[in-house]
C-alpha cells in the first residue's frame, strides 16, 4: 500500500480544522482501549494528536488493535471536535481528535527498553546505549532545537558583521602545549601522525596574515582528556578572529551576540557587562570565573590573625602565606557533622582543614573561637558578620591555595544554602590576566592562556626583566560562575613571539619544529589581530538550564570517553593496523 503524503504535523490541528481530512505520521506514544474504541496518542517532533479508531471501520480498527508504543504509523482521517468534557488542555491539539479512516503501519517496534516518557526514570548509561529512543523525548528535542537556533543566530549575526565562515583542517600537526592530542596515524607517510585540532588557533591566525580580516567558524575540537560534567573530549566552539582591532572591539562584538542570543531564546535582556581584572577577581572571589549572584567575598584578615596565638594562623603568615575568610549568612545553622564534612571536602583543593567559628549574641562560638578571643570584636566587624552567621577561614603558606579553597567553598555553600536565585543572570568580563604563571613542580613559566597571547604593550620589556608582573591582553566572559568563552589579542610581531617562546623554555629549534609556519607568517606582514572562542555546548547548557553537557549533545561520550550506542572505541583488525605500520601493545580480540 502506497504511503499517503503527510498533510499536517501532530501539533497543528485546532478547532477550526474540524471536518477537514488530514494525514498524520509519527510514533505511537500511548495506546488505550475504552470499550472497544481504541485511542492512540500519535507523536512527531512537533507535538501529539489523539487518534480514535472505531469498530465501525472494522479493517482499520483490527489493524489498530495490534499497535503498541513506538510503532511508526501513518493515519488518514477526519478532524472532529472532542466530546464535551473530554478536551485536554495540556495539549495544543487538545480540543480535537482524528477519527481514523485508514491506517498504515510503517514499522513495528520491538518492546523498547524504555519509552521517551520514561527516560527520566532510567540510568544515563541506558539512555546513552539507546540514544535513538532517548532522542525522541520532548526535552531532548527541545534542547537540540535550541542548539540549532543558537548556531543559526551566530551565523546570521556574524554575517551581518561581514565575517566569512571558513573551515579549518581536522588533520593537523601535533603541537602539544596543553591537553593531550588525539593522534591519527598516516598511511602514506610511514611513522608519522596527524593530530586532531584542540582548537583552530594557529589556522585562524594564519587567515589573518592571509588578509581575510574577519573569520568565524562553528568548529569541532578535540582534547584527549578526562570528560567532566561540563566538558567532553570532542566539543564545539564558536571561533572568531579579527584584524586591525583592539580588546574593546572584540568585547563589544561578543556582548552584542550574547544580547541577541539571550533575547531571542529566553527573552532576557543582557545589560552592559562590567569588567574586572584577574587580580581583583582572585582577591574578591578566589576565582578567575567568579559567580556574582551572591556575596561571601574573600576578606584578608592577616593583620588580625597575626595578633593571635593560634599557630595555624601565625605559622602560615610566618611562612609567607595568607589567612583569609568568608562570612556565610545564616551558616551557623550548619551542624557539626556538616562542617566536619566541609573540612574533608576542602582537602581536595589543597587545604589542610577548615577552621570555622559561628557568631552568636555578638560573640564567637564553637570551632576555633577559643583561639580568637583577642580579635573577636574586630573580626566580627571586619567580616560584617551578624548573629547566626558562619565564618570560614582559608589558611595556607600559598595564597593560591587559599584562593582556590575559599573560591570553591563559597560556591558550594551558596548552592547548599539556597542563596542563588535560579532566574538570576550575572555577567562579568575578566581581563588583564598575567601573561605567565610559575610552575613550581616543573620550575618553569607556563602561559596562563596560550603562548600566542600578546602582553600589554607597556609590559613587553617585563618579559625579560620581571615576567611574573607582565599582564596580557586576554579576556574571559563569565556567566553565573561559568566561563563560556575566552580569547586574547595575539602576538603579531615575530620578535615578541620569540621572546615569549624563550620565556616558556621553548628553544629556537623546538619553536621552529612546532611553529615554524607561524613564525614564517609573522615575517611577512602580519596585521594586529585577536579573537575569542565561545563554548557552544556550555552556552546551550545555560540556555536550557542543565548542568550536564551530555544533555546538549546529540551523541555524547560517557565519563570515560565511550560511545555506548556505537561501542566506540573498539579494536580494529590486524590488517588495518598493518596498513598503518602499527601493532597493538596489548593483543585485543576484535
Amino acid at each position: 500500500m502506497a504511503t499517503p503524503t503527510r498533510t499536517h504535523h501532530c501539533s497543528e490541528l485546532r478547532a477550526e480544522h474540524v471536518d477537514q481530512t488530514a494525514t498524520l505520521a509519527g510514533w505511537v506514544n500511548s495506546y488505550r482501549d475504552h470499550g472497544g474504541v481504541i485511542f492512540i496518542d500519535l507523536r512527531d517532533r512537533k507535538g501529539i494528536t489523539q487518534i480514535v479508531f472505531r469498530p465501525s471501520q472494522p479493517e482499520t480498527h483490527a489493524l489498530a488493535d495490534r499497535l503498541r508504543n513506538e510503532d511508526v504509523i501513518q493515519v488518514k482521517g477526519t478532524c472532529i471536535k472532542r466530546q464535551e468534557g473530554m478536551a485536554n488542555p495540556k495539549l495544543e491539539t487538545g480540543d480535537i481528535e482524528i477519527e481514523a479512516q485508514t491506517l498504515v503501519i510503517l514499522n513495528k517496534s520491538d518492546t523498547p527498553p524504555f519509552t521517551p516518557d520514561e527516560a527520566h526514570k532510567v540510568g544515563e548509561e541506558t539512555r546513552l546505549q539507546y540514544r535513538f529512543i532517548d532522542l525522541r523525548q520532548k526535552r531532548m528535542q527541545k534542547i537540540l532545537k535550541t542548539r540549532h537556533r543558537v548556531t543559526k543566530i551566530m551565523r546570521d549575526y556574524f554575517d551581518e558583521h561581514e565575517f566569512y565562515e571558513i573551515e579549518t583542517p581536522f588533520l593537523c600537526k601535533s603541537t602539544p602545549e596543553g591537553a593531550r592530542d588525539f593522534l591519527v596515524p598516516s598511511r602514506l607517510q610511514e611513522g608519522c601522525f596527524y593530530a586532531l585540532p584542540q582548537s583552530p588557533q594557529l589556522f585562524k591566525q594564519i587567515l589573518m596574515v592571509g588578509g581575510l580580516e574577519r573569520y568565524m567558524q562553528i568548529a569541532r575540537c578535540f582534547r584527549d582528556e578526562d570528560p567532566r560534567a561540563d566538558r567532553q573530549a570532542e566539543f564545539t566552539q564558536l571561533d572568531v578572529e579579527m584584524s586591525f582591532i583592539n580588546q574593546d572591539d572584540i568585547i563589544e562584538l561578543i556582548e552584542g551576540l550574547l544580547r541577541r542570543l539571550w533575547k531571542d531564546v529566553l527573552d532576557i535582556t543582557v545589560p552592559e557587562i562590567a569588567r574586572i581584572s584577574y587580580a581583583e577577581a582572585m582577591t574578591r572571589f578566589g576565582s578567575d570565573r567568579p559567580d556574582m549572584r551572591f556575596g561571601m567575598e574573600l576578606v584578608d584578615i592577616g593583620d588580625l590573625a597575626s595578633q593571635t596565638d593560634f599557630k595555624v594562623f601565625t605559622g602560615a603568615i610566618e611562612n609567607g602565606g595568607s589567612v583569609q575568610a568568608i562570612c556565610v549568612p545564616g551558616g551557623a545553622k550548619l551542624s557539626r557533622k556538616q562542617t566536619d564534612a566541609l573540612a574533608v571536602w576542602v582537602k581536595d583543593f589543597g587545604a589542610g582543614g577548615l577552621p570555622i567559628v559561628k557568631v552568636d549574641n555578638g560573640s564567637l562560638a564553637t570551632g576555633v573561637a577559643k583561639f580568637l578571643g583577642p580579635i573577636a570584636d574586630q573580626l566580627i566587624e571586619k567580616m560584617g558578620a551578624q548573629d547566626g552567621d558562619l565564618i570560614c577561614f582559608g589558611v595556607d603558606s600559598k595564597i593560591k591555595t587559599v584562593h582556590r579553597v575559599l573560591g570553591e567553598l563559597r560556591v558550594k555553600l551558596a548552592h547548599d544554602l539556597d542563596m542563588i536565585d535560579p532566574n538570576d543572570w550575572k555577567w562579568i568580563w575578566v581581563i588583564d590576566f598575567p601573561l605567565v604563571e610559575w610552575n613550581e613542580d616543573a620550575k618553569r613559566w607556563d602561559s596562563l592562556h596560550h603562548p600566542f597571547t600578546a602582553p600589554h604593550e607597556e609590559d613587553v620589556e617585563k618579559i625579560a626583566s620581571d615576567p611574573g608582573a607582565a599582564k596580557s591582553l586576554a579576556y574571559d566572559i563569565i556567566v553565573n560562575g561559568s566561563e563560556i568563552g575566552g580569547g586574547s589579542i595575539r602576538i603579531h610581531q615575530q620578535e615578541v613571539q620569540k621572546q615569549v617562546f624563550g620565556l616558556l623554555g621553548i628553544s629556537p629549534e623546538e619553536a621552529r619544529s612546532k611553529f615554524g609556519f607561524l613564525l614564517d607568517a609573522l615575517r611577512f606582514g602580519a596585521p594586529p589581530h585577536g579573537g575569542i572562542a565561545l563554548g557552544l555546548d556550555r552556552l546551550v547548557m545555560h540556555l536550557e538550564n542543565t548542568t550536564n553537557i551530555r544533555d546538549v549533545i546529540a551523541f555524547p561520550k560517557t565519563q570515560n570517553g565511550a560511545d555506548l550506542m556505537t561501542q566506540a572505541p573498539s579494536p580494529v583488525s590486524d590488517d588495518q593496523l598493518a596498513e598503518l605500520s602499527l601493532r597493538p601493545a596489548v593483543k585485543i580480540e576484535a
